[in-house]
């Protein structure tokens, strides 16, 4: 297939061109409308009690889940309590007249009867807390309804009461308006440093935009793939964090493969031979071209594993990570190949002074990079068990992780939301949790049973009525704690194990719920997406190298980069280190959906340096057939000239995504910064450690067992392979 494609590209690369840039605007133009058609939820498995619960509480009660906290104080009003002064209720009421009737379910001061026993007002009785619970079947509809609430409840007026928001949604919202504003932030710095950087490798500006052509390019595509996947399902805001990422960060490395081999031909051919582009694109297609292609299916594969997953939100990254990374092999096969063919050796045109009178460089086979490789096959045994000593010690921390999810400590220290919540905790007495609970009976006596039996089982928690009617009976269950603590997590699994009215299972909801429920769905999908990725893997290495054995160390390789990185996020933001340097407020657990997202997008980016290094190894390998050489000769010289060759390219590579990485890392939510810097710690270890030392050292004790496979899967790849030419 490649091969044909190669030759309709070499004569009719001026109609691919055209045809590339005609396709390019109109993705652009249909795809930059997406955000109006991407939602703001889809955190939860529908599956889980927590998200069952929440259906039948809605459809008893409607929504009775605490969403919005306001904060209201007043520290003019005489009155001694001030919080029981007429006044300040007329004032606080005034403000909440305010609020349309359908966009909440429930508004609870605590001057209402319901409110009087639930510890509202503040320790110096000049402050309130009012909840809101929001109108929605769903969390984009309640996301909707929020947005205009707040306007009007944060217009202002002269009363004397200051306000402050709190609660889950002013967290959601503070989140997605954030990391936005960081994405927007970030590419603003690293996109200028990643030209820069293209530059100085390169060495000519013509060189150094394509790579930035191929991200654009890519970005673009992607969002445009991602509209149309909204026509027929949801797709959450987040899917955009992934498309820049990956758009970007795979733009850089296939740019590079392709562009750097180019020029290597390029450079072996004749200056004045009229057909010299064609010639060395060819062969750059046939090569780099189809490492491309691989390691494009093998991200793509990665990704699409996080589609096992029941929460929208993690499908949704999955969706942004295939469409970028397809729309970036296309790009790199069609729009960049039809450029570069056109061009010729003008892609070195606006050469830097440093270069002008430089040739272009190639990699010989006998430089530092092959000489680091030598050195290490001499010794392979004792830098191998250093190595891999090195890797397992620094993924130590991650055996004792703890797990989480978002509460108002992922924002920045000074963002509303988090400071409203630390004055709410404060004021009121500490940090409090809640948990809903939904009985199937109205029976006063039953229901009366059950909160004996929860408060003796649970004797932290406080069990009250919210609501009973239809019946059914809604309580909720209050402790003092962080939702997102062990305590918290084991006092909902506690409540859970308490048997209702005629041993029914009542079902348990609330933000400590969801995260008890989720971190049971990944559990439970996890292994899924482990054997979908392992088998794509296994399988296209295969089929690219005719070998049952190198697919495996590479699936080995992966597994000690990634944990290495594990562990350095652990020990940072599980442990609360570096919060200074870092900017964070510690949590003491990682967020359990972020390193799920990690591990997709890092078995992705480790493959695409694996294929490309492999295929130079593999191309060195069938070039010394029938040289004379022994098995073990050849296997030396493969490694070594399979390093050489693309030591440099990984490494510019590297360097370049760890810019884009790295911006990552810069951004105010404490889990945007944990994927910048454990992805940058696997980036740099992957392309530097593994790549330069424990590789060579492998493939020197794995002799010819590199290229092994039994005998009818030899035959068969043989026969179905997908090899060079």
């Amino acid at each position: 297939m490649l091969n044909r494609w190669t030759r309709v590209l070499l004569h009719r690369a001026k109609a691919v061109l055209v045809t590339g840039v005609i396709v390019t605007i109109a993705a652009s133009a249909y795809g930059l409308g997406v955000f109006d058609s991407l939602g703001k939820g889809g955190f939860d498995d529908p599956a889980t009690d927590s998200a069952k619960e929440l259906v039948a509480e809605q459809a008893a009660f409607g929504n009775k889940a605490i969403d919005v906290v306001l904060l209201y104080r007043s520290d003019t009003l005489k009155a001694d309590p001030a919080a029981a002064d007429s006044e300040f209720a007329r004032d606080v009421a005034a403000r909440l007249a305010v609020i349309p009737g359908d966009a909440v379910t429930s508004v609870l001061t605590p001057w209402m009867p319901a409110g009087r026993d639930a510890g509202l007002v503040s320790d110096d009785q000049h402050a309130v807390q009012v909840l809101i619970s929001l109108a929605g079947a769903g969390q984009d509809d309640q996301s909707d309804n929020n947005e205009r609430i707040l306007p009007l409840l944060e217009r202002p007026v002269d009363d004397g009461l200051s306000l402050d928001i709190a609660g889950p949604w002013a967290v959601y919202t503070g989140v997605n308006e954030t990391v936005s504003a960081d994405l927007a932030r970030a590419e603003l710095i690293t996109l200028p440093i990643v030209l820069i950087l293209s530059l100085l490798i390169f060495g000519s500006l013509v060189a150094a935009l394509m790579p930035v052509m191929v991200g654009a390019i890519s970005v673009l595509g992607a969002l445009a793939i991602v509209r149309l996947i909204t026509n027929v399902g949801e797709v959450s805001i987040f899917s955009i964090n992934v498309i820049s990422l990956l758009g970007m960060g795979l733009a850089i490395d296939y740019a590079l493969f392709v562009i750097s081999r180019f020029r290597e031909e390029l450079a072996e051919l004749p200056t004045d031979d009229p057909d010299a582009s064609r010639k060395a694109m060819r062969i750059t297609l046939a090569t780099a071209g189809r490492t491309v292609l691989f390691s494009g299916f093998t991200v793509a594969a990665a990704m699409s594993a996080l589609l096992v997953f029941p929460q929208n939100f993690l499908r949704s990254l999955g969706y942004g990570g295939i469409a970028a990374t397809l729309v970036g092999v296309v790009t790199a096969l069609t729009i960049l190949p039809a450029v570069l063919v056109l061009l010729g050796r003008r892609i070195d045109n606006g050469r830097m002074p440093w270069r002008r009178h430089r040739p272009v460089e190639t990699d010989t086979e006998h430089g530092a990079w092959a000489r680091l490789a030598h050195a290490v096959m001499k010794r392979p045994v004792v830098v191998m068990v250093a190595v891999v000593g090195l890797l397992l010690l620094v993924a130590s921390p991650f055996l004792g992780v703890k797990w989480g999810s978002v509460d108002y400590r992922v924002l920045p220290p000074d963002h509303p939301a988090h400071v409203a919540a630390e004055k709410i905790n404060e004021q009121f007495a500490g940090e409090k949790s809640s948990a809903n609970l939904l009985l199937s009976t109205g029976d006063q006596t039953q229901v009366d049973q059950y909160v004996e039996r929860a408060r003796a089982a649970v004797p932290a928690a406080a069990v009250l009525p919210v609501a009973s009617e239809n019946g059914k009976t809604l309580l909720r269950a209050t402790w003092s704690g962080n939702s997102q603590d062990e305590t918290s997590l084991d006092i909902v699994r506690d409540l859970r194990d308490v048997p209702g009215p005629g041993e029914e299972k009542v079902l348990v909801g609330g933000l400590t719920a969801d995260t008890v429920d989720l971190l049971g769905s990944i559990k439970t999908h996890l292994p899924w997406m482990a054997g979908i990725i392992v088998a794509v893997m296994l399988v296209l290495l295969f089929l690219a190298f005719g070998s049952v054995v190198l697919p495996i160390k590479a699936v080995l390789m992966n597994v000690l980069s990634i944990s290495a990185s594990f562990g350095v996020i652990t020990w940072i933001f599980g442990g609360g280190r570096l919060e200074g340097f870092l900017d964070y407020s510690a949590t003491g657990f990682l967020d359990a959906t972020q390193p799920i997202f990690m591990l997709a997008i890092l078995v992705g980016l480790s493959m695409d340096y694996e294929v490309f290094l492999l295929s130079r190894v593999r191309e060195q390998w069938d070039r010394t057939a029938g040289s004379g050489l022994t098995p073990t000769e050849r296997n030396t010289d493969a490694v070594a000239v399979g390093v050489q060759k693309t030591g440099r390219i990984i490494t510019s590579a590297a360097l370049l995504l760890a810019v884009v990485i790295g911006g990552f890392s810069t951004s105010g939510i404490v889990f945007m910064k944990m994927i910048g810097v454990g992805m940058l710690v696997a980036l740099l270890v992957d392309a530097t450690i593994v790549r330069a030392l424990l590789v060579p050292a492998t493939m020197k004790l794995l002799g010819r067992w590199n290229w092994w496979a039994p005998g009818p899967l030899r035959r068969f790849w043989e026969r179905y392979g997908i090899r060079e030419s």
